[in-house]
């Protein structure tokens, strides 16, 4: 268990967000948490493997000739 669980503020001061973002993940089951009683706490690891399945990698193009300067 070395995993920091963080609560929903915590959570959203990482991401740079509002409270309501979190909330609104845990409501959506869109990811993990835990409840301890009434409070709810998201385990770090949980944060980084929503932020992990949502980065969208660049587009790499191939060049497709030399262009010409105007």
């Amino acid at each position: 268990m070395t995993d920091r669980y963080l609560s929903v503020d915590q959570v959203a001061e990482l991401l740079g967000t509002t409270a309501r973002f979190p909330r609104r993940l845990i409501e959506e089951r869109r990811i993990r948490y835990v409840k301890v009683g009434r409070h709810v706490r998201i385990p770090e690891s949980a944060v980084d493997e929503f932020v992990q399945s949502r980065t969208v990698e660049p587009l790499r193009r191939p060049r497709t000739g030399f262009r010409r300067a105007a």
